[in-house]
């Protein structure tokens, strides 16, 4: 069970590459706008989050709260870039908004113990 978590830990951080390398590369472009990478990278966030709250463990579990609030937060993510896919540009408050939740969705990870 630790290697299937482990596969799934590093397919979640590859998630998280794509997401924030992909909103990075589309600010420093100047056009703000989801890009397929931001869009993926969601999605793997999410479904590899899902399977990694599950219990894989012997006794390490993770807490509920710290669980839920991780998955609130990947489900913002989710729906801020899924609806907003298709737009030409995408308001700055609103890009912006999807590269800080995806900043405190890794800061809640590392230090919430």
């Amino acid at each position: 069970m630790e290697a299937l978590r482990l596969i799934l830990l590093y397919v979640h951080l590859i998630g998280f590459a794509l997401l924030l390398g992909g909103s990075i590369a589309q600010y420093v472009s100047g056009r703000l706008r989801i890009n397929q990478a931001m869009l993926w990278g969601s999605v793997i966030q999410l479904l590899t989050g899902l399977g990694l709250s599950a219990p894989l463990r012997d006794g390490d579990e993770p807490a509920p709260a710290k669980l839920v609030t991780k998955l609130v937060i990947a489900l913002l993510i989710f729906v801020m870039v899924f609806f907003s896919r298709k737009r030409d540009v995408v308001n700055r408050g609103h890009f912006l908004a999807i590269v800080g939740l995806t900043l405190v969705n890794a800061a809640v990870a590392v230090f919430w113990r």
